[in-house]
């Protein structure tokens, strides 16, 4: 229990999430894994950008530093630094021989004392040790300036970050992944001087690389500040799987850093490990007769930091969401068919979803436009209308990626992009593909923004806005929320939908700050008898709440996603688009809702 309310080892999960993770489509582990999103995952891992087709590299990032062996010891501590970075990209699969090295340096002024100079030097000794011992170079680091205000001085600081490439369907992510599995330790040594000893070092990571490569690895940690006992209880939160310590004495202490050292967890007996223990289907840590609930520690592990950054919202009184159900498919048909459908995809400053958006449709057979507006000049702006009309009416898609339009400023999200799409010439073409041509519109996050501004949800058409008209506002945490959420199909009303069933559970990606859905009653039993709501935020039972994280904006009824009453046009807020091979990996669920390539076969 001090272990987990430690501030260096406590949940930071309120800050991190104030951070859009999926942004690019190219995220392999989210920050936090498992079903119930969790585990914190020790390095960063995403996919190498490329704009055409798909790749399976993943560039893979972590770091090592721990200020308090760096204030005894400059020298152990930037050893630790950068052993700790290499131990957890080991532990994620990665070669250490394939890795290199980056270094930041951050230490107090020196005036002209002696022993304030000794510090960075010792520490950069300390680097340079453990990296002629490993045979990895550093490629770059950062110089920074004083870390000392008057009389207040940082410690001596050198972070290490390792870096290197990896199949991204090769990394090994932290969380326990079944119970009655093996839990071993493969342990380096230490020398006198509590120094590695580097060529136990090295046999550690062959070990398990050898481990990696024969598919025995499930799930590995490498041990950091908080000993074994931080990576037991942090493997055990994504699933909520427990674990079991082993009851034979073991010369090793559960607290202890053991930097250099791996966790596994295998589904088979190995030699040259110690086991530690097993996890077990009881959401609880035991150590011999001692039993703690999972529950119990997630509680006080996310107690520190909640004041400062929450991650839920004080209980409010509201109705409970109904269950929407409507099961009678969209039947219509476009005006003409398309062996190549035509995209549009306007980008107004602050689009940024634009390339995840139309690698999606292309995917499936489209051709995409990425129609740039430009408004800095007004000569510019006439510019981007004229030829915008003449690319609407040209297309059959109008998609409004996500992003933050403006900065979403003044007075909220999607305004600039409304207001533009006003413009009479732009709402006569709108207007035409939509009733001449039985075109489709589609608007994710910003775009769904847009959409319910401009009446088009739930309205179908371009209106001025009335009191009674839903809106989209405030998350009600108060904050961006990004995060993996699971989401139910209430309706297929929709061409939208073609490839859905009601019921259908989806894991997205959100990544907004003005998410949560308004209406009022009259609304709200409109949209329910016209099947006009497409989608609901639903907890891990497939029932739609209220309740965060699973409602993660505290939208009316749930309601991620709406149509027009017909169904041509879509509006939602999960990042339907940040989908693919090794995408999110740490989390599960059915991810690709198939909404892309059921607008593309409409017109074929």
């Amino acid at each position: 229990m001090n272990l987990v309310t430690n501030l260096n080892i406590c949940s930071q999960k309120g800050l991190i999430e104030r951070f859009d993770s999926t942004i690019g489509a190219g995220t392999v582990t989210m920050p936090f894994g498992g079903k119930y999103q969790l585990t914190p995952t020790p390095f960063m891992a995403a996919k190498i950008p490329v704009l055409q087709g798909e790749t399976n590299t993943a560039s893979v990032m972590a770091y090592g530093y721990n200020p308090y062996v760096s204030e005894q010891s400059p020298f152990h501590g930037a050893v630790a630094a950068v052993v700790e970075s290499i131990t957890k990209l080991v532990a994620a699969g990665l070669n250490y021989q394939n890795l290199w090295l980056t270094l930041q340096e951050y230490f107090e002024r020196t005036n002209n004392e002696p022993t304030r100079w000794g510090k960075p030097f010792a520490a950069l000794l300390g680097a340079f040790t453990a990296q002629m011992e490993l045979g990895l170079a550093a490629i770059g680091g950062k110089d920074s300036m004083s870390g000392t205000f008057e009389d207040i001085d940082v410690p001596p600081t050198l972070v290490s970050f390792a870096i290197g490439t990896c199949g991204a369907d090769k990394i090994i992510t932290p969380e326990f992944k079944k119970a009655g599995n093996f839990v071993y330790l493969i342990k380096a040594k230490y020398d006198e001087n509590n120094l590695p000893d580097f060529a136990s070092l090295k046999r550690v990571y062959e070990h398990v690389q050898l481990l990696n490569a024969e598919g025995t690895v499930k799930s590995a940690w490498a041990i950091g500040k908080g000993g074994i006992a931080e990576a037991v209880f942090k493997m055990a939160l994504g699933n909520k799987i427990g674990f079991d310590f082993n009851d034979e004495k073991s010369d090793f202490n559960y607290f202890h850093q053991y930097y250099g050292s791996i966790l596994i967890e295998t589904e088979k007996q190995i030699s040259n490990a110690i086991l530690v223990g097993k996890t077990t289907n009881n959401a609880a840590i035991q150590i011999g007769s001692e039993i703690i609930g999972l529950d119990k520690l997630i509680e006080a592990w996310q107690k520190p930091l909640a004041e400062v950054f929450p991650i839920t919202t004080p209980a409010k009184t509201m109705k409970k969401p109904e269950l929407y159900s409507y099961e009678t498919r969209s039947a219509l048909k476009p005006a003409a068919s398309a062996v190549k459908p035509k995209v549009l995809l306007p980008i107004f400053p602050g689009t940024n979803c634009e390339y995840d958006t139309a690698r999606q449709f292309e995917k499936y057979g489209a051709e995409t436009l990425s129609f740039i507006i430009g408004n800095l000049t007004s000569n510019m702006v006439e510019s981007s209308v004229k030829n915008l009309v003449k690319a609407i009416d040209n297309s059959q898609i109008i998609m409004l990626p996500g992003g933050f339009s403006g900065g979403d400023e003044p007075d909220g999200s999607g305004k600039f992009i409304a207001t533009f799409f006003r413009n009479p010439r732009i709402s006569e073409a709108v207007n035409r593909l939509l009733t001449e041509r039985d075109g489709l519109m589609l608007g994710i996050c910003n775009g769904f923004q847009a959409l319910i501004k401009l009446g088009l949800v739930p309205y179908g058409e371009i209106r001025d806005m009335e009191p009674e008209s839903p809106t989209l506002t405030y998350n009600n945490i108060g904050r961006h929320q990004s995060m993996m959420v699971q989401t139910r199909i209430a309706s297929v009303n929709s061409p939208w939908l073609a490839y859905n069933n009601v019921g259908d559970i989806h894991t997205i990606a959100i990544s907004h700050g003005e998410g949560r859905f308004v209406a009022d009653e009259q609304m709200l039993a409109l949209l329910k008898a016209n099947g006009q709501i497409i989608t609901q935020y639903v907890d891990l039972a497939g029932n739609p709440t209220m309740e965060m994280p699973y409602n993660p904006n505290g939208s009316i009824e749930a309601i991620e996603g709406i149509t027009s009453p017909d169904g041509r046009i879509l509006g939602k807020m999960g990042h339907s688009e940040r989908v693919g091979t090794s995408i999110t990996k740490n989390v599960p669920g059915i991810k690709d809702q198939l909404i892309f390539k059921a607008g593309v076969d409409y017109f074929k």
